[in-house]
């Protein structure tokens, strides 16, 4: 069985060439398979078990099966002596932090992950432009403003509190605030959107880690 038509060009010349064997891509092709149809079982037990004996659908099933597929590995876990991976769903939610996009700096560990998603998640709060600081797993300042250079003042403001943490914004960054948010030791900056000139301002600090996320719109009343 080959469940992914990206390989049915490489299988069908190698079952041409070796008399109906594609031992060289089995093992490749075993995992996508496997995989697939964990994944279709598991969605099948999902509704099966949500279903009552009216076989009304509840919100909750009694059994939960999901699937997730390795993004990447971690340069660590929480402590430097250990490893970590970051897994995320095949359709993740649109505007999580499991969709963002690396446009420089270092690799990220998995307190990098935590601190950013905390981060991420608080400033789409906010319906103004805002800002907020996460540092170990602590919100440690936020800056709110009619336009997203006014939250320079916010940033520069108590420099120690930023110092070494994770700065998220809900707007597009432009150069006057990458150029305030670059004047401290950030580990992980975020924004629905990093202007190319900002990204000027970015390039001098490269170990710093710049993510986009794209944002999505807020509903009325949430």
């Amino acid at each position: 069985m080959v469940v992914d038509p990206a390989d049915y060009a490489r299988v069908l010349e190698e079952m041409r060439s070796s008399g109906g064997n594609f031992g060289r891509h089995a093992l490749r092709v075993a995992k996508k398979v496997f995989a697939h149809t964990a994944a279709y079982d598991g969605a099948i037990a999902n509704y099966l078990t949500s279903l009552d004996a009216g076989r009304r659908r509840r919100e909750y099933p009694d059994v939960l099966s999901l699937q997730f597929a390795r993004l990447q590995d971690l340069r660590y876990g929480e402590n430097p002596h250990q490893s970590a991976a970051f897994y995320r769903d095949e359709r993740p939610a649109a505007g999580s932090l499991a969709t963002y996009r690396q446009l420089q700096g270092k690799e990220l560990s998995y307190n990098n992950l935590a601190d950013a998603d905390a981060a991420w998640e608080c400033v789409k709060s906010f319906t103004e432009p805002a800002c907020v600081i996460v540092k170990h797993a602590n919100p440690c300042g936020v800056a709110t403003a009619r336009a997203c250079c006014g939250l320079r003042e916010g940033i520069q403001d108590r420099p120690g509190v930023a110092f070494g943490g994770i700065l998220a914004f809900n707007r597009a960054l432009d150069r006057a605030t990458a150029e305030a948010a670059s004047k401290q030791f950030a580990e992980v900056i975020i924004a629905p959107r990093v202007e190319p000139e900002a990204q000027e301002v970015f390039v001098k600090k490269a170990n710093v880690r710049v993510l986009e996320v794209a944002a999505v719109a807020r509903r009325a009343g949430a």
